[in-house]
């Protein structure tokens, strides 16, 4: 038995948080036990900062990494099988590899509270979709909060535990990215005392998702929908309540989320006090008497929310109601500032001026921000392996995966992505096309991180030995996951928690495992033994009809770890301005004086790795030990 209080009183203060440190806090102060995720912006922060309250509250949380979202969300919800409050982190992708367990679990009268915290990207600014988590939370028929700035997230999630339990159902935190990434001043409490232990009580029919079970815990879960519908209607007063105009209305817009603030401070900028705005904080199940009501008082209404219309679609009649569905809102793209603007003043008859967007271009007009594309680090390994595989095999098929890698796309070398570990079926995909079609094996050389490849590469990598596949397989192991923050995976071995020891996960045996016969190792930086490496891989892959695995590794430039450096400069004498350091190896610490036509080193971000050394055809960057 644990009693979740134990920490001595403090006395309550308040601190500036960023949205998701107010959603962790709130986890550790709502007494959560056990606490997972796989890190995924806009997310990534959220278990960080669980793990630190809990060491600065004593908490006796445990907090931990998935290898992936489904093995985080699995964990967490099993948890909550016991008695013992739980929760897990993702990104709204994520939730996409977690739905099979997702789904199932929506079915099950759980123990204790858990609460599913989905972090979405409406834009997208770091996404392969900007698809809408509530959609999701409908799905799967579970209730969900969204909201809309951090104090509100943090008391959201006190409710969604508390709602979880008294209907033993998950219950969904849907914060969007402005919410995650926004500051705010919030207050800071203590653990809630909560009597939870493990307590796992075996009843079969009660926690497995076989057919016979679902014929009875999906009408229950039906009924858990209305009543939880019922309460939203009247015991959330806090979250769904409406800001009336001082008179008559000339315009009733409905809000969720973050919406809501966009929505308010726009009307304050402008002084308007004649629009009334109904904030809507569970969106799904929706409070639909409360909406139409609001719908039936106003004779133009407007509803904006992000991104997709899930409050739309559960509206009986949308006869007056401008939106998604009649082309009114976008239906694509972040609701930005100056995008509700302009639906404000397009819905109002023009009787305002939109001054978002022109504000904002003005700011970057006086600043002389210059946007530039992205693109991988100064120093970044992975831009020498990906040199390294065009150099070798400069006509193969290149598959790559979600990650920072993914930029390899501005040296061109990666043709496509779907998802996470995909780089690996794809390139299946592509053999088997190969040979369908009959012709000679073209080569194919896939890239993925080395976190990317515990998260979702390895069952592909099984299948393709399995199969017979001939592709060759460049694992980039930066020691680090690197594209949402820095932080460990199973190759690093490092735990969130003071004094928590993890084991770290051999890549190369894992690659054996799974029965790999050509498995080497290169330095990521040594283009030559790079380049040497992946012919022999392609050529032993292709002879033996299999896959063959090669690992370039170096620590990621974000650790800054001391490593040798080698100053170097352009000798223009020999640079020709053919401008194929640029096109092809793509460092922000090479750029092209267009006055004398030649490349230059930007001394503002070369961080003397050397390795350009190397990219130069003429030989024209050289170092400078020595001058």
């Amino acid at each position: 038995m644990i009693l979740e209080m134990e920490v001595a009183k403090t006395v309550s203060t308040r601190a500036i948080l960023l949205g998701n440190e107010a959603i962790a806090r709130g986890v550790v102060e709502a007494g959560c036990l056990v606490a997972a995720a796989y890190p995924g912006t806009p997310s990534s922060e959220i278990l960080p900062a669980i793990a630190g309250y809990a060491d600065e509250l004593g908490a006796k949380t445990v907090v931990e990494w998935g290898v992936n979202e489904k093995v985080a969300f699995e964990m967490a919800v099993s948890a909550a099988f016991t008695g013992v409050r739980s929760c897990a982190v993702m990104k709204q992708v994520g939730l996409n590899v977690a739905a099979d367990p997702f789904m199932s679990a929506a079915h099950f009268d759980l123990r204790s509270g858990m609460l599913l915290i989905c972090a979405d990207d409406p834009g997208p600014h770091s996404s392969q979709t900007e698809q809408d988590s509530r959609f999701f939370a409908m799905f799967a028929k579970i209730p969900c909060f969204d909201p809309c700035d951090a104090v509100e997230a943090k008391a959201m999630v006190f409710d969604a535990f508390d709602l979880s339990e008294k209907h033993n159902i998950i219950t969904m935190l849907r914060p969007s990215v402005r919410v995650d990434h926004c500051r705010q001043d919030v207050e800071l409490g203590d653990i809630i005392a909560r009597d939870q232990g493990f307590r796992f009580e075996k009843d079969p029919l009660r926690w497995t998702c076989l057919p016979a079970g679902v014929k009875i815990n999906h009408p229950k879960l039906n009924a858990k929908n209305d009543a939880i519908r019922e309460e939203f209607e009247t015991d959330y007063a806090r979250y769904n309540y409406e800001v009336k105009a001082s008179g008559q209305a000339k315009l009733g817009v409905i809000t969720s989320g973050v919406q809501f603030s966009v929505v308010m401070d726009i009307l304050k900028s402008w002084k308007r006090n004649d629009i009334d705005v109904l904030k809507i904080g569970t969106p799904y199940p929706l409070p639909v008497r409360m909406v139409t009501d609001f719908i039936d008082r106003h004779e133009n209404v407007l509803i904006l929310e992000e991104t997709y219309p899930v409050m739309e679609m559960q509206l009986p009649d949308r006869t007056k109601v401008q939106g998604r569905w009649n082309k009114i809102v976008p239906g694509a793209g972040e609701l930005l500032p100056e995008v509700v603007e302009g639906l404000l003043v397009k819905v109002l008859g023009g009787q305002e001026t939109v001054t978002a967007d022109a504000n904002l271009k003005a700011a970057l007009e006086e600043l002389r921000i210059t946007p530039r594309k992205p693109m991988l680090c100064p120093g970044c390994p992975h831009r020498a392996s990906f040199f390294s595989i065009r150099q070798s095999l400069p006509a193969a098929i290149n598959p790559s995966d979600i990650g920072c890698y993914t930029l390899g796309i501005n040296q061109k070398g990666v043709d496509a992505v779907i998802d996470m570990g995909a780089s690996v079926t794809i390139s299946s995909g592509f053999f088997m096309a190969q040979k369908a079609s009959g012709m000679d094996a073209k080569p194919i050389v896939a890239t993925i991180g080395d976190s990317t490849f515990f998260h979702m590469g390895i069952p592909g990598l099984v299948s393709a030995v399995y199969n017979r596949h001939a592709l060759v397989l460049a694992i980039l192991d930066n020691g680090i996951t690197a594209m949402t923050g820095g932080q460990a995976n199973p190759a690093v071995g490092d735990k969130l928690r003071k004094g928590d020891k993890g084991a770290v996960v051999d890549i190369e045996g894992v690659c054996r495992g799974c029965g790999v016969s050509f498995v080497k190792t290169v330095k990521a930086y040594d283009v030559k033994a790079g380049k040497d490496v992946i012919k022999e891989a392609w050529e032993h892959a292709k002879a033996n009809q299999t896959p063959a695995v090669v690992i370039f590794r170096h620590p990621c430039m974000l650790l800054r770890q001391k490593q040798d450096t080698i100053p170097v400069r352009v000798n223009h004498d020999a640079c020709v301005g053919c401008k194929f350091c640029i096109n092809f190896f793509n460092c922000p610490g090479l750029v092209f004086d267009e006055a004398k036509k030649k490349a230059v080193i930007d001394e503002r971000f070369c961080v003397s790795c050397g390795v350009c050394r190397n990219v130069c055809p003429h030989g024209a960057i050289v170092s400078t030990e020595g001058e």
